[in-house]
């Protein structure tokens, strides 16, 4: 094989040789240019990533300073006024529309709450804030409405005494 290609090589003209090795120099410089040219490219956008991933670290460690800060302080005291006082609170904070609540209390530490339409997401944040006041959810059903996002919910919540 060797041979053949150096008498192939061999039978050609002096010119012949100079333009397929210009030719071949071109392709070569031309395959490294295009190589060179992407690697710059990722390497930009290895630059923007990392970047992007310091600022997340940074705010999960400042996210996990502020946890183990709450860890550390004492656990709140329930709110000793009435039950859907607090609720209806809470449900303002929360942005919970005022129009579609419903409050009925139960007994003197439970309440029967219903939600005609309410963002799914301000329905977790909510009761996430009643149970930072010592507000357990006991029961409840939630139903999605037409509106992507949007559910009703009808749920009973209770108070949690310290004991």
């Amino acid at each position: 094989m060797k041979t053949k290609l150096r008498e192939l090589w061999q039978s050609r003209s002096p010119r012949d040789r100079a333009v397929a090795l210009a030719l071949a120099l071109f392709v070569g410089a031309s395959v490294y240019f295009l190589l060179v040219q992407a690697a710059e490219r990722s390497r930009a956008r290895l630059r923007a990533s990392v970047a992007a991933l310091r600022s997340q670290a940074e705010r999960v460690e400042q996210q996990a300073s502020e946890l183990e800060r709450l860890r550390a302080a004492p656990p709140a005291t329930p709110s000793q006024s009435d039950l859907r006082t607090v609720i209806q609170a809470q449900a303002n904070a929360a942005g919970v529309s005022r129009d579609s609540l419903r409050i009925e209390a139960i007994g003197d530490n439970q309440a029967k709450v219903s939600l005609g339409s309410v963002a799914f997401a301000d329905w977790l944040t909510w009761v996430g804030m009643l149970q930072s006041q010592q507000v357990r959810l006991d029961a409840c059903r939630i139903e999605a409405l037409a509106l992507p996002g949007l559910v009703s919910a009808t749920a009973t919540f209770t108070r949690t005494l310290p004991q």
